[in-house]
């Protein structure tokens, strides 16, 4: 699978891109806001096995995929959307490390089937103290995505 931007590629791993992704899977302050990392190296190559496999799975509901600058051909990040039931959220993860005039980039978007489910989700007591203990440089801009068929 390849997606395409004007300046960016995003393309399925490959077992080459390891020191890429050690790059930002191993730095403390990309994985600052994770669940997982910093990798060791170990632990990247075991994440390049599992996305690898997962690229062939049918169905598939994972999609890791490598975000790669165009115009250097350098990859500098990470995107994966996970699907996982209709009664929880899918997630986009993207990481991206010294992406556009060097910034550091973290994003997470959670991924409901509905706006009721989303409410539901928030109104949940486990969210509100996983939100309360989220670091305070921590900036969040919920939005509502309108679904468009093409």
């Amino acid at each position: 699978m390849e997606l395409s931007t004007p300046r960016l590629l995003l393309r399925e791993f490959r077992a080459s891109d390891h020191a890429a992704v050690h790059t930002f899977a191993g730095d403390t302050e990309v994985t600052r806001y994770t669940d997982w990392g910093p990798n060791s190296p170990s632990d990247t190559t075991t994440f390049l096995t599992e996305v690898t496999q997962d690229a062939t799975s049918n169905p598939r509901h994972r999609f890791a995929l490598a975000v790669v600058n165009r115009e250097h051909n350098r990859l500098i990040g990470s995107i994966e959307l996970r699907v996982t039931s209709t009664s929880q959220p899918g997630f986009v993860s993207l990481q991206m490390h010294k992406g556009t005039a060097d910034s550091r980039l973290l994003m997470n978007v959670a991924v409901w089937e509905s706006t009721e489910a989303l409410a539901t989700a928030f109104g949940r007591p486990e969210f509100q103290r996983m939100a309360a203990e989220s670091p305070d440089d921590i900036v969040s801009y919920p939005h509502i995505f309108e679904r468009i068929d093409v």
